[in-house]
């Protein structure tokens, strides 16, 4: 985020899993201010990112406010001068792409997100052992630990869209999917 991220500059960046700014960054849930009211998701996002209370007042007052201030509350990750922002955010790209088996990221994704939203923790605990059995006798588990004994960079040959595992047999349909 480098600039101004007022309404939808910034509601849409809520379901984003990692948000860098700009020192100079300034960000606003401004809809009050214009008689108008939240949208894209951003009643379900954003007071999951930083809070009910931090979420009612940004959008009660209406108020742009600091990049500090987003740091602070956990709207953003880092801040970083507006000339290294981009090369940071490349760099934790590079970090995830180089080292992370994209097939366990994808499925690490959809168990956090999913099981925000669960009633006990036991849903958690079925979902994971489902998705560690998986992806245990998958072929990215062998090449996660042979790298690592060998002391290598690991080349995980598993694709998202081939071999990502569906362990959400309860999950049923969901009209908005």
């Amino acid at each position: 985020i480098n600039g101004a991220a007022v309404g939808v500059g910034v509601t849409m960046q809520l379901p984003m899993d990692i948000r860098l700014a700009s020192t100079t960054a300034k960000f606003g849930f401004v809809f009050a201010r214009r008689g108008i009211n939240p949208e894209a998701a951003s009643s379900w996002f954003l007071p999951r990112l930083v809070g009910l209370q931090t979420a009612l007042e940004w959008c009660y007052t209406g108020r742009v406010f600091p990049a500090q201030e987003a740091l602070e509350r956990g709207l953003v990750r880092s801040l970083h001068e507006p000339e290294d922002l981009l090369p940071a955010a490349r760099a934790l790209a590079r970090e995830i792409a180089d080292n992370s088996a994209p097939v366990s990221v994808a499925l690490t994704r959809q168990l956090l997100w999913r099981m925000a939203g669960a009633d006990h923790p036991m849903e958690a605990h079925k979902a994971d052992s489902r998705a560690i059995q998986a992806r245990g006798a998958a072929a990215d588990a062998k090449e996660g630990v042979t790298s690592f004994l060998e002391k290598r960079a690991p080349t995980y040959p598993d694709k998202v869209s081939s071999d990502l595992p569906d362990i959400w047999p309860e999950w049923g349909e969901h009209p908005f999917r």
